[in-house]
């Protein structure tokens, strides 16, 4: 399915996920795809140019009741001018719409699989995007696919939906007047798939005991409390989150980390890496250069100072509690700077 990480990685700028290079528009792949998978040949609906407004964006949108249980999050991001953007690695899938000039039809749906490193990419003038991150493990039951299937890819909707429910999807998108609008839009579309029955409810629940203990413990040590073997409790949770216990435990170390760093005031980074979990500082900042591509300090600069950027006036973002993706107004002469200086 769709583009592995490693593709991405490759190329800059703005050409990797928002540049005009979708190869059939709204239903097209994103270009070299995974030659493995079957691509679902779906006709190109006409081009849309709805001027979604920027108002929407102004109140934190939450998941309807039907789609809580799947659902973390609906993010909503509107942008008036082009700007650089940094997003960080989540562990969880996300289901991406995409509105504007960098789509060739106005719109195209994907999912984003699990990816353990940030990237870095100019968002351009007039995008619109409305993403509902999944709850760990609800992939399946929204998407139809275990999580380490699209782990590291991107994937087209109708790939997954198949060609008439990514149709109608897309053909009531092209009717929101907002972005709210089109939030709700795709929670109901979302709604209308959960099913609960696929998979195996046993290994869903073990992956998310697992998930929820590897904060405080090593993979062994969970693995001997739940009462199985570290090869299984590997195997299931790679299937069911589409990383490794280890991989997962290290993401989540990262996230309480700069989320403690951006919570204002003095920053100390022995401290903040003494409560996240890293052995001392030159590990937390071993870590931050690897999942990152920054040092602390660095990061934070790109990330404006504690979410502060000046670029928060060109582009507008909003969801309950996004601490992962942020404007970097600093056109990279802070980064360049603090990645000097380091973490001290």
């Amino acid at each position: 399915f769709g583009q592995s990480v490693s593709d991405l990685a490759s190329r800059s700028g703005d050409e990797d996920l928002h540049a005009n290079n979708v190869a059939t528009g709204a239903f097209g792949r994103l270009e070299k795809t995974d030659k493995r998978a079957t691509h679902v040949a779906c006709p190109a609906p006409a081009p849309q140019n709805r001027d979604l407004s920027a108002n929407a964006a102004h109140r934190p949108l939450v998941p309807s009741a039907p789609t809580a249980s799947a659902v973390a999050a609906l993010l909503l991001f509107e942008c008036d001018r082009d700007g650089p953007f940094v997003a960080m690695p989540r562990p969880e899938v996300q289901l991406v719409v995409r509105f504007g000039p960098s789509t060739r039809s106005g719109i195209d749906i994907h999912a984003f699989g699990v990816r353990q490193s940030a990237h870095r990419k100019v968002i351009r003038a007039g995008q619109r995007t409305v993403t509902a991150r999944l709850r760990l493990g609800a992939q399946q039951a929204v998407l139809g696919v275990p999580a380490a299937q699209i782990a590291g890819r991107i994937v087209a909707l109708e790939d997954l939906w198949g060609c008439a429910a990514t149709r109608q999807l897309v053909d009531q998108l092209a009717q929101a007047p907002d972005t709210a609008a089109a939030a709700a839009i795709l929670d109901r579309a979302i709604a209308d798939r959960i099913t609960t029955a696929v998979g195996d409810p046993a290994h869903l629940q073990l992956a998310l005991t697992a998930a929820d203990r590897l904060a405080k413990t090593s993979v062994n040590a969970v693995a001997l409390g739940l009462g199985v073997s570290e090869r299984h409790l590997r195997r299931v949770f790679h299937e069911t989150v589409g990383l490794s216990p280890k991989a997962f435990a290290r993401l989540a170390r990262f996230h309480r980390a700069l989320g403690a760093a951006r919570e204002g005031g003095a920053v100390s980074w022995a401290n903040i890496a003494a409560a996240a979990g890293y052995y001392d500082q030159a590990h937390l900042i071993a870590e931050f250069r690897a999942i990152a591509g920054a040092t602390p300090r660095a990061l934070l600069g790109e990330l404006g100072n504690h979410g502060h950027s000046p670029a928060a006036r060109v582009c507008s973002a909003r969801d309950v509690g996004l601490a992962e993706l942020a404007w970097a107004g600093s056109g990279g002469r802070d980064r360049n700077a603090a990645v000097a200086r380091g973490a001290r």
